[in-house]
């Protein structure tokens, strides 16, 4: 096989075409930017809270106890204490600790049971009492 002769003209042009990005992620933005937090018209920070679904039986609850294996004794809403577990989905995005707000789901054919859903960072469940949703 011969090597064909290809001129440079070309790689520039298909390198201009193509277009190359690159994306700096660490850059820091500019004051005023998408993303850099919104604030109420009184200064305080907005939060953002997920809110218990009731169409789909889910309540708050109180971590309680620890028990190991994903499992953790929490106090609902309702004022039943449950054993609940940590679903897959937030098994290793969310670490929970006794004393977290959170929001379970109890079974409906095991009502000593329930699935863990979501836990409340610091700020949103001072949002939530300062809201009258917890007592």
């Amino acid at each position: 096989m011969n090597p064909v002769s290809i001129p440079s003209s070309c790689f520039t042009s298909l390198f201009y075409t193509t277009g190359v990005v690159q994306i700096n992620n660490h850059v820091k933005k500019p004051d005023g930017a998408a993303g850099t937090g919104e604030f109420n018209p009184d200064g305080t920070p907005v939060v953002r809270v997920r809110l218990p679904k009731k169409r789909l039986n889910e309540q708050f609850a109180q971590a309680e106890l620890m028990m190991g294996a994903n499992h953790i004794r929490v106090r609902c809403q309702d004022g039943v204490e449950r054993m609940g577990r940590i679903k897959g989905k937030i098994k290793k995005r969310a670490w929970i600790r006794e004393g977290d707000i959170l929001i379970v789901a109890p079974w409906s054919f095991q009502d000593e049971k329930c699935d863990i859903l979501y836990r409340y960072l610091p700020p949103q469940a001072d949002w939530l009492r300062k809201n009258n949703y917890l007592s």
